[in-house]
């Protein structure tokens, strides 16, 4: 791997780094004290790679495919924290680093190849290396959703865990990705099914139920970990990349989210009341 300012060698060839003072932390939080009913988290939200690691020795042009980070997300994660007055954490750093939403001993954590394309700064990484992304990244990132949902339990007891993401039209090898936005859910489905429901009625949308990936997928960690193990209700929405490619775009699925949003957590109050 290439290096960069921010890494020190030691006599026994181990190479240590650290984020530089300039660079942002592992997360960033937005409307803290939002007092919606929704929680909103975005795992992949962020491109950027510490500059430690040299871009991982990737082209530039890597870093802005979908392998990096979902496209278009943190626009939209935004957009609905400050419609909604929705706390919201998301991710600064690449999924191409680390991946924010898998577990420890998930083989898809640090990956070294992604939709085709070797990630040579991922190559042959040996314990202490992955420590030391957990450490940095990935440890912070889950500990700042940990607090600010404590923090908001506190305040009120009916929140719904939100994990916004992003999916490509398209895998190589793979047929064209037909939907337009996807609901994914595992053990509950008591949010996820008047989320579906709410966004069927848009009659020109094509509406996934755990499509183009299934909530069930054992490696998936931040809404099992946050969300199902404290029983809350939720949800992870997956929305199709191209839609999100320009701000009218962004515009119109922060409309269609939103408004799904609301409509499903008043369907699932009257099931409940």
């Amino acid at each position: 791997m290439r290096l960069s300012a921010g890494y020190e060698r030691t006599s026994q060839n181990h190479m240590y780094w650290t984020l530089a003072p300039d660079e942002p932390p592992a997360f960033t939080v937005v409307k803290a004290s939002g007092d919606a009913p929704f929680f909103l988290v975005a795992d992949h939200a962020s491109n950027r790679v510490p500059r430690a690691l040299g871009q991982l020795s990737l082209p530039a042009s890597a870093l802005h495919q979908h392998i990096a980070y979902d496209l278009g997300i943190a626009n939209l994660a935004r957009a609905l924290s400050a419609s909604l007055n929705a706390p919201l954490v998301m991710s600064n750093y690449s999924r191409l680093v680390m991946d924010m939403n898998r577990r420890h001993d998930s083989p898809t954590r640090v990956v070294s190849a992604s939709d085709g394309l070797t990630i040579p700064g991922n190559s042959g990484l040996d314990a202490r290396e992955m420590r030391r992304r957990t450490g940095l990244l990935f440890v912070p990132y889950h500990k700042a959703i940990r607090k600010l949902l404590h923090e908001k339990r506190q305040r009120r007891a009916d929140i719904h865990f939100i994990s916004l993401h992003s999916f490509t039209p398209a895998m190589q090898g793979d047929a064209p990705r037909p939907w337009d936005v996807g609901v994914l859910w595992d053990q509950d489905a008591g949010f996820a099914r008047p989320m579906i429901k709410a966004l069927r009625a848009h009659s020109d949308l094509v509406i996934g139920d755990n499509e183009p990936y299934s909530g069930k997928d054992p490696n998936g960690y931040t809404v099992a970990t946050h969300a199902e193990a404290s029983g809350l209700a939720n949800a992870l929405i997956e929305v199709r990349q191209d839609h999100l490619e320009t701000p009218n775009g962004v515009v119109r699925w922060h409309d269609v989210i939103a408004g799904a949003l609301q409509d499903a957590y008043e369907i699932r109050g009257r099931s409940m009341a």
